[in-house]
């Protein structure tokens, strides 16, 4: 299980794509599978076996230009083919390497040819943002992609669509507590994301302005966590971090609308301060200017017992059943509209919806199907030699993981 090397898994606060590694990994050892991860060397979550380039996350680096950050992807992605190098030589093959990592993963993977085991990538983002590479990369049979919603993969190039095994919807954890009524909730409105353009954070604190109630933004600015992190590299001169177009963004469209009490900015958070957020938000507001491809946060909402308030784009229309779990607007006045009446929302039908669509073990079978079905057409492709996983294995490798789906 490769999360790449940007955040722990789990992360503390800030990272999609890690909180996902995180359910699915838990969701398939709970069920029985070995699962060997591959992240940054500070991840804290139990599994079979650890594969790391680097002692703590990369994430800091990301705002970096291109050739000063894109060496720590390939150096990850070599160490994960030292690991499965290594498993083929004790004779414990890898069955399958699921990669989230962008680009680099499949691209790498996909370069060991038929000496490698079956790869599926999975998609986490605006395939867009990458289309050259999506156009043109052939996994000759061996290189797989999921997808995490419909209408990110409909809008992917052709090639990669042909490719793609399916679409899994994100999960998290939906064994809280009883979701709070109504009644007993803050007036404050929650805004769960990275604080950003994209994101739509000033149209959040407009809207929630517009409509007269409260607005919380949890979440990072750039490579930093919170205010304190982020003044302290103001106050020094030529901090790598401030030159984050993020940074930049934020200080001139969202600063100046925070006033610290009716709108503020708490930073990143985790664990039971997180939790405590969603659990006692009034909404959670996603006013995205891009179309979301999974919508961790909208689900983690939803399974607290939260309605989201949301764009109606990219995959927030299949997350959110208008009217029943949520409202969804095309604008911003829309959205202030959509806050004044979401108190008609029912948290316990929210939560319901949330355990019967977005639970672990509801992800982690449909992945156990992509898996024996990787492992399936890999072993048909003709004139593999000296591939980890043989025909006969694989047979039995996809009986044993069918079952585990079904049971």
């Amino acid at each position: 299980m490769d999360a790449g090397p940007w955040l722990p898994v789990p992360p503390v606060g800030y990272g999609g794509l890690e909180n996902v590694v995180a359910t699915l990994t838990t969701a398939l050892r709970a069920r029985g599978h070995t699962v060997v991860l591959a992240a940054s060397g500070d991840s804290p979550l139990p599994v079979d076996g650890l594969v790391s380039a680097f002692p703590a996350g990369r994430f800091e680096r990301l705002g970096s230009p291109y050739a000063q950050v894109v060496g720590d992807a390939h150096a990850h992605v070599l160490t994960v083919l030292d690991a499965v190098a290594a498993a083929d030589a004790a004779g414990r093959p890898f069955d399958v390497v699921h990669t989230h990592l962008e680009v680099v993963g499949p691209g790498v993977l996909g370069a060991m040819g038929a000496v490698g085991p079956p790869v599926l990538a999975t998609l986490h983002w605006d395939l867009r943002r990458n289309a050259s590479f999506y156009e043109r990369f052939d996994g000759r049979g061996r290189v797989f992609f999921a997808g995490v919603s419909d209408s990110q993969v409909a809008r992917g190039p052709e090639r990669l669509r042909r490719q793609t095994l399916a679409a899994v919807p994100l999960a998290v954890p939906v064994d809280g507590p009883p979701p709070l009524p109504a009644g007993e909730r803050d007036d404050a409105v929650l805004v769960l994301a990275r604080i950003c353009a994209l994101k739509g954070t000033d149209t959040a604190v407009r809207a929630a302005v517009a409509a007269g109630v409260p607005v919380v933004l949890a979440g990072p600015v750039g490579p930093f966590a919170d205010r304190a992190a982020l003044d302290a590299a103001l106050a020094t001169p030529g901090h790598p971090g401030t030159g984050h177009p993020d940074v930049a963004w934020f200080l001139e469209q969202v600063d100046p609308l925070l006033d610290g009490e009716r709108a503020r900015w708490v930073g990143s958070v985790a664990g039971e301060e997180k939790e405590g957020l969603l659990r006692r938000a009034r909404a959670l507001l996603t006013p995205v200017r891009w179309d979301e491809p999974g919508g961790t946060a909208v689900c983690e909402a939803l399974a607290a017992g939260t309605p989201v308030v949301a764009t109606a784009r990219g995959c927030l229309p299949s997350l959110v059943e208008d009217g029943r779990t949520g409202l969804l607007a095309d604008d911003e006045a829309g959205l202030a509209s959509a806050l004044r009446a979401v108190g008609g929302i029912d948290p316990a039908v929210c939560a319901a919806e949330a355990r019967r669509r977005f639970a672990p073990d509801v992800m982690a079978a449909a992945y156990e199907l992509l898996y024996a079905e990787a492992v399936r057409r890999t072993a048909q492709v003709p004139g593999r030699t000296g591939a980890p996983v043989r025909a006969d294995s694989a047979t039995a490798t996809a009986t044993r993981w069918v079952r585990s789906a079904s049971a």
